[in-house]
């Protein structure tokens, strides 16, 4: 027979407690990013408005040649990105795939394969991509994404 003293007791309580928590935040997190998804999917800027904080960590590479590849800030600007994208790419060739999703407390990553056709050119891109999004109080906080940019680039190249 064991016997578990107060202190080990209120020890495995504290740990089973920050096991919940920690689960709790990560689903709360994979929720927000699974329905970030569906928005992008359904080109639903408004719903991307709403799951966007006021003020986002916004990191994509600049890159010049591409006009929807521009730093941003505010929800509003970063859900513009969907519809900029839209604008200058041909819709119908749009693809993207997630081949991993990993969610850890408030920072999920998602990684796949992407690829488009620039509209002006009708030159096609493709390449790997990695994206990092924070969740905080049910918003994205955080947007850092990683991708094929000397593709895009060359596509976007007369």
């Amino acid at each position: 027979m064991v016997v578990k003293s107060p202190v080990t007791k209120a020890r495995s309580a504290t740990i089973a407690s920050s096991a919940d928590t920690a689960s709790a935040v990560a689903e709360a997190t994979r929720a927000v990013v699974q329905e970030f998804i569906a928005a992008r999917v359904a080109g639903d800027t408004g719903r991307l408005v709403a799951l966007f904080a006021a003020e986002v960590d916004w990191m994509l590479a600049a890159n010049p040649a591409v006009p929807w590849i521009r730093p941003r800030s505010t929800a509003a600007e970063c859900a513009a990105q969907f519809s900029e994208l839209m604008e200058y790419t041909v819709p119908e060739d749009a693809r993207a795939s997630v081949d991993t999703f990993l969610v850890d407390g408030t920072d999920a990553v998602l990684m796949g394969h992407l690829s488009g056709t620039v509209r002006a050119t009708g030159k096609s891109f493709e390449g790997p991509f990695a994206l990092r999004l924070t969740v905080e109080d049910g918003r994205i906080t955080r947007h850092h994404l990683y991708e094929n940019s000397l593709s895009i680039a060359e596509a976007c190249a007369p």
